[in-house]
């Protein structure tokens, strides 16, 4: 089982897929704050709220120099969809990859739901320095509040 990544330890430099085909890494943001929150799946309720929560805040992250990154495991032509149904302005990208980002920070792991086992996302969210060391953890979000949370955080860094 994979140690949980916690506050103060490098975040991990893996390569995500973005929705338009390309990829996006922790280190494409270097010299800057960044915020990835992973949510577990596309046009669900808490995942909807949460990424129109943190695309409604954008504008108040990037006027606080901090960049945004939602990830989940849902393929990029989702992603497509999801961004275009809820003019989503928070940039999504695809953790597909086997050992991948999540993976690495041990939030992709086995979950119980009704009786049935099956590996899922852990809704976490990371603060980052712009160092790339995390300077925050959010674990097990719940997803009322979370966003102005977290920009309250990111500002105060």
């Amino acid at each position: 089982m994979t140690t949980r990544a916690g506050v103060g330890d490098a975040f991990p430099d893996i390569a995500l897929e973005t929705p338009e085909g390309g990829s996006v890494k922790p280190s494409d943001f270097a010299g800057r704050k960044l915020v990835v929150f992973f949510y577990p799946k596309d046009s669900t309720p808490g995942c909807t709220t949460e990424n129109i929560d943190f695309s409604a805040l954008k504008p108040e992250f990037d006027a606080a120099g901090v960049a945004l990154l939602g990830v989940s495991k849902d393929p990029a032509k989702k992603h497509l969809s999801f961004i275009a149904k809820h003019d989503l302005k928070a940039p999504l990208a695809t953790d597909a990859a086997e050992n991948g980002l999540s993976d690495a920070l041990g939030i992709w792991t086995e979950k119980q739901n009704y009786g049935r086992t099956y590996m899922g996302m852990v809704r976490t969210t990371y603060l980052i320095g712009a160092d790339g060391r995390i300077a925050r953890v959010w674990d097990k979000v719940k997803v009322k509040n979370h966003a102005a949370d977290v920009l309250e955080a990111a500002k105060a860094l």
